[in-house]
């Protein structure tokens, strides 16, 4: 698969010493969904800022559509839209105007049939003549999509899109972006809604404390770090685990009614088989039996926590 970003050992520091980013290395696929996950702080918007050019990186290289940003930055920065987290509009202009003027700043000539495509795309037709002070929030996060992609870019950002806005508007945003990858734009998106990333993305980016930890397909990262529960709704309660079971990764939940054994979805052997012959010989009996596995939540906090 074709690169649309390429990113190597880039580094961000600070006078003070800090250090944003730590030598990030990253290809990003054209066409894809690539979510970007990490704590408050971790460094997800400087890394989005030193690739639009906002932020001048300390080393390393980005290539967008194989140029180079700092040597070529007006041709690559015209491929790049940018839905940042907050509106810095002119609260007293039309969204019409916004919109157009947005398109003008990268050198591209008028097209309201363009404009207008995106307007009607985004359901901000019917608010073009409204001055932006008048819009609901739902309207501003939409209008943010329509001015990032007033100038037609391939690659676009989206900086924590959805924050702040309801559950409906949240499915119909999405629905967007979806329509927008069918279109052939390539999307890295950061969210703190991991279940947005869970659901959209083709792959999964986790950035702590200014390094990538993980860069994986969603599925995969799923399968490797991923975790399944075995739960057994006791027949009568246990007071405590027999020492005969302690090989299992077992624990007792529910008041000692519920036996609850995690494995893992990628080992050779589950153990349940041998398990359940042990809690047979145990004389321990269930009623009821079902499995949960782990969410990319659960990976995303079980990555962020491990010790540096």
């Amino acid at each position: 698969m074709q690169t649309a970003i390429s990113i190597q050992k880039l580094s961000k520091s600070y006078a003070s010493g800090f250090e944003a980013l730590k030598e990030i290395s990253l290809d990003i696929r054209r066409g894809e969904i690539f979510a970007l996950l990490g704590p408050n702080g971790a460094g997800k918007t400087t890394l989005i800022s030193a690739i639009c050019g906002i932020v001048n990186p300390t080393s390393g290289t980005v290539l967008v559509d194989g140029f180079d940003i700092i040597e070529n930055f007006r041709k690559t920065r015209a491929l790049i839209g940018l839905v940042p987290q907050e509106l810095t509009t002119d609260a007293f202009e039309t969204v019409w105007n916004t919109v157009a003027f947005s398109r003008g700043l990268f050198g591209k000539p008028r097209d309201d049939a363009h404009i207008s495509e995106v307007l009607r795309s985004l359901s901000l037709w019917d608010k073009r003549d409204e001055k932006i002070m008048n819009l609901s929030g739902g309207m501003k996060r939409r209008l943010l999509i329509a001015k990032a992609l007033s100038h037609e870019p391939r690659i676009l950002f989206l900086d924590e899109p959805t924050a702040g806005v309801d559950v409906e508007l949240r499915q119909e945003m999405w629905d967007i972006v979806r329509s927008l990858q069918d279109a052939g734009v390539t999307i890295i998106l950061t969210t703190h809604y991991i279940e947005e990333a869970e659901e959209m993305a083709d792959r999964v980016g986790v950035i702590n404390h200014g390094e990538l930890i993980v860069v994986e397909d969603k599925a995969e990262l799923m399968r490797k770090l991923g975790k399944k529960q075995l739960s057994l709704e006791l027949t009568e309660p246990l007071k405590a685990i027999p020492a005969s079971l302690s090989t299992y990764e077992l624990e007792l939940a529910g008041n000692g009614e519920l036996l609850v054994y995690t494995y893992d979805t990628h080992g050779a052997r589950t153990g349940i088989t041998p398990l359940l012959q042990e809690l047979s010989d145990a004389g321990i009996r269930f009623k009821d039996i079902h499995t949960t596995q782990s969410s990319l939540e659960d990976i995303f906090v079980s990555l962020v926590r491990r010790p540096k």
